[in-house]
């Protein structure tokens, strides 16, 4: 049966990714700000409707208080030790680097990343702080797809060799054929 979801455009982007996600990590300063923005921690069940049971693993240095009954490990040390456990955990599916640019750089050193999915949203700055606190060049990146969602636009980078990006960019200019037919 068919249900009408009386939720606005984002969200059913939101949820579409996240039903792609196998496991996720972020940095302490996401998981901070999801703990205050989000309230999850008086009301753990919107945790649960962002994320359901998804593995998620948080890289930090201090004590954090858990969401109750939600899926996440705290960890700290070398993105490679916990990039394979994430791999397990997501049975095949995306792993999800949410937030954190130190954190994305760490997985971009170590050449674990492989895919960017920016989302952009007009606002005007008068200062602020890198995307990604690595320099990553046109030898390293190749545009592959781009979306837009209301006001936001999702532009979404192949990462890696030129070689890696050129397989990418065919494998996901097939996938995208055959979704979109």
């Amino acid at each position: 049966m068919a249900r009408e979801l009386d939720i606005h455009p984002g969200a059913v982007i939101v949820g579409v990714f996240v039903d792609q996600i196998g496991s996720f990590a972020m940095g302490a300063a996401t998981y901070e700000w999801v703990l205050k923005n989000d309230n999850v921690l008086e009301e753990p069940q919107n945790w649960h409707e962002m994320y359901g049971d998804v593995p998620c693993w948080v890289f930090t240095h201090r004590e954090l208080p858990p969401v109750p009954d939600a899926n996440v490990f705290m960890v700290s040390g070398d993105v490679r030790r916990v990039h394979d456990a994430m791999m397990v955990a997501a049975q095949g599916r995306n792993v999800w680097l949410a937030g954190g640019g130190d954190l994305v750089g760490e997985f971009t050193d170590a050449g674990l990343l492989d895919e960017i999915i920016l989302a952009m949203a007009p606002a005007v700055l008068g200062v602020g702080t890198p995307l990604l606190p690595r320099r990553l060049t046109s030898q390293q990146l190749a545009l592959t797809h781009v979306a837009q969602m209301g006001q936001f636009a999702y532009l979404t980078y192949a990462v890696g060799s030129l070689a890696q990006l050129g397989r990418h960019m065919a494998a996901d200019a097939l996938a995208r054929e055959h979704t979109y037919r």
